[in-house]
């Protein structure tokens, strides 16, 4: 049976991390074709306007990538034993990182048409399957993350390191206060790194207008941009929901990581935060 595709948000940030390799100046922020592999898109896919006039976004996607694989591997170099990936889209951590993916349990939480796509075109283009990765199917509007990831025999008493990156701009507050509660269950001293956006309206120049863009072709799709937050609201939403050590890191952060002294300008979009916080 034919499996269907994922929404366009995951295609298009999947491309848009290999675009990077494939036309932007070396050292590459990231290096992912794997998305690229499985979604085997048109022949003239990169003259698209979306991967054409999106360069900085498509910045901005690969450092988020790049951090939050750094923190990955510095959380399981310290002993963490479990990733949970929420909103795990085509995320490919598991399959280019395979000496660490067989010692941490990697949990990929995703709706069912995405992950069952995505495991189908993994083994159709010759990625073996990890054994340690766990796809947990979940219908966002009607199922519990939690109980699902339960469910995959994960231990909630064993430290873990949480990433959910480009999922908050879709959910309502209250959802999201939700799912940041869910996270007080996990052991004391579990990480948390999420990714939120600023409201537009404190956006200026081309990322003020690739984000009404970006939020016209969202509505237009069936999935509009819902929430955006100050660094202040979502830190005070993340204490409220009992979670501690909050930081954020602006995209002036990421440019210090990743961008300096490149030779192509290559330059993410302002607007995405991440909140690093500690249960």
């Amino acid at each position: 049976m034919k499996t269907k595709q994922p929404d366009q948000t995951a295609l298009r940030v999947a491309l848009w991390r290999a675009l990077h390799v494939l036309i932007d100046d070396k050292p590459h922020i990231i290096e992912d074709m794997v998305g690229y592999t499985l979604i085997h898109p048109e022949k003239d896919w990169q003259e698209r306007p979306d991967m054409k006039y999106t360069g900085r976004l498509r910045a901005s996607i690969v450092a988020r990538a790049r951090f939050i694989e750094d923190l990955a591997k510095e959380q399981i170099a310290n002993g963490v034993k479990q990733y949970v990936l929420l909103g795990a889209g085509l995320d490919s951590f598991a399959i280019r990182n395979r000496a660490i993916a067989s010692q941490v349990d990697i949990y990929e939480i995703d709706r069912p048409d995405t992950l069952a796509w995505k495991e189908t075109k993994l083994v159709e283009n010759g990625y073996a399957i990890p054994p340690k990765l766990h796809f947990v199917p979940v219908d966002f509007e009607t199922s519990s993350w939690w109980i699902a990831l339960l469910k995959k025999v994960f231990d909630y008493t064993q430290p873990t390191f949480v990433s959910c990156t480009g999922v908050t701009l879709y959910l309502t507050k209250e959802a999201i206060r939700d799912m940041l509660q869910k996270m007080t269950l996990l052991a004391t001293g579990s990480t948390i790194a999420i990714t939120f956006y600023l409201p537009v309206e404190q956006l200026e120049g081309e990322d003020k207008n690739l984000m009404e863009i970006s939020m016209k072709g969202a509505a237009a799709s069936g999935t509009p941009f819902v929430s955006f937050f100050t660094p202040e609201e979502m830190v005070n939403l993340a204490k409220d929901a009992g979670l501690k050590n909050m930081q954020t890191l602006s995209t002036k952060d990421m440019i210090n990581l990743y961008f300096k002294n490149r030779t192509d300008n290559l330059i993410p979009a302002d607007g995405e935060f991440f909140l690093i916080a500690k249960t």
